[in-house]
């Protein structure tokens, strides 16, 4: 039986999964934190127990060594022989990958060139395969996506009303994210409903800290509501979603900022639910405090309101859905969320099952039997994701 590591590397941390194949079970899993900084915590959890330690651990090389030497020391691997592959997230692949690919000098080289469209993971997503790539050079590495699975997009939906030639000579266009999240969870949903992905209508609701909505049709991305970057789309954690562009100027000139990055962060990291609230970006702590604070309820209703906006659009797109799923750690964990959302769509025929949806684990359908749309509650795996695409394209 074979093994194959899904990596997720950024600057300062590396995350990894251990999966056998083809059984594609996690054997062990760990991550690094503080990765080129002062006290770096290296972490492995294996048959339930954790292991952890704290010390410098100055680039990707050391810590993908420690990495290896640890899955040979805890007795997870015998050798580096029993590793047959290697895959990479990487956030952003531009107009360059249509698709995952099977890691060459070029391919590295392009994922930095492309850094300027995600400066904050591309880097430090290339260091980390130059690192696997030094210690395992004979194991095929696959870098997979982000960006990949909204390719499919038309021009119709993934172009901004701007001048052309911006497109043309920048590539100024939607790329969305969350891409390998969107394509496990509506095939996931296909083959849980026992019907074939290519005849549904979906429309995927990716509920984190970060998150976005996806209209899937035969299993395709037709639009996405994240844009040129992540900041894009409904409101989140941080992150303020879709804004009148003119308002970024005029906030720049009312607060003096010059530089337009200050104005960037203020949108990625000091808006969305914890912006409205002045609470938290939790939506746990915003529900604990909606009672007593009006700016906390605000805030769910914001979010909820920019859902339900985006759904209204996708079925009007689609023309008509088949599915509406909730995944990720506030689509799959929070059923008041759900029940808000889906209450929105009663006028159509969409109810919630209330039993189903405050309880139970895994996939499993939270829709009455006589719901005129399925809904489903998908729990994502992006990493087995990856694991299946370095199986696909490297046979």
């Amino acid at each position: 039986m074979s093994k194959i590591i899904a990596v997720n590397s950024g600057s300062s941390t590396l995350k990894w999964k251990l999966y056998s194949y083809p059984d594609e079970k996690v054997i062990a899993k760990g991550m690094v934190d503080r990765l080129g900084l002062s006290d770096s915590v290296f972490e492995v959890k294996y048959n339930g127990e954790k292991t952890s330690k704290v010390g410098d651990i100055p680039d990707h090389i050391t810590a993908v060594n420690m990495m290896l030497e640890k899955l040979l020391d805890m007795d997870i691997i015998k050798s580096y022989d029993e590793i047959t592959g290697i895959g990479h997230r990487v956030v952003a692949g531009g107009n360059l990958f249509k698709d995952s690919a099977v890691v060459t000098p070029k391919v590295i080289q392009e994922i930095k060139e492309l850094a300027e469209f995600a400066p904050l993971h591309n880097p430090g997503q290339a260091a980390g395969i130059e690192a696997f790539e030094k210690i395992l050079p004979d194991v095929p590495q696959v870098a997979v996506f982000d960006t990949s699975f909204h390719q499919t997009m038309d021009p119709v939906n993934y172009l901004y009303s701007l001048p052309y030639e911006y497109y043309e000579k920048y590539g100024v266009r939607k790329f969305g994210a969350h891409g390998t999240s969107h394509r496990y969870v509506s095939s996931a949903a296909a083959k849980y409903l026992n019907k074939p992905l290519k005849d549904l209508k979906i429309i995927s609701c990716h509920l984190g800290s970060g998150a976005s909505i996806d209209a899937i049709d035969g299993g395709k991305s037709i639009d996405t509501s994240m844009g040129f970057t992540p900041l894009a789309g409904i409101t989140m954690s941080t992150r303020s979603g879709d804004i009148d562009a003119s308002l970024v100027a005029y906030l720049m000139q009312k607060l003096k900022i010059i530089d337009p990055q200050e104005m960037i962060t203020i949108l990625n990291n000091k808006s969305g639910l914890l912006g409205i609230s002045g609470v938290s970006p939790d939506m746990r702590d915003l529900i604990a405090t909606k009672d007593d604070n009006k700016r906390s309820k605000l805030a769910i209703d914001i979010f909820i309101n920019r859902i339900v906006k985006y759904i209204g659009s996708y079925i009007a797109l689609l023309k008509g859905t088949d599915v509406i799923l909730f995944t990720a750690g506030m689509g799959e964990g929070n059923p008041w969320i759900r029940e808000l959302v889906i209450d929105s769509f009663n006028y159509m025929g969409i109810k919630i099952n209330k039993e189903t949806n405050e309880n139970g684990k895994g996939i499993r359908k939270i829709s009455t039997d006589d719901s005129t749309v399925d809904v489903l509650v998908v729990p994502t795996d992006e990493e087995l994701m990856i694991v299946r695409d370095v199986v696909r394209l490297t046979k």
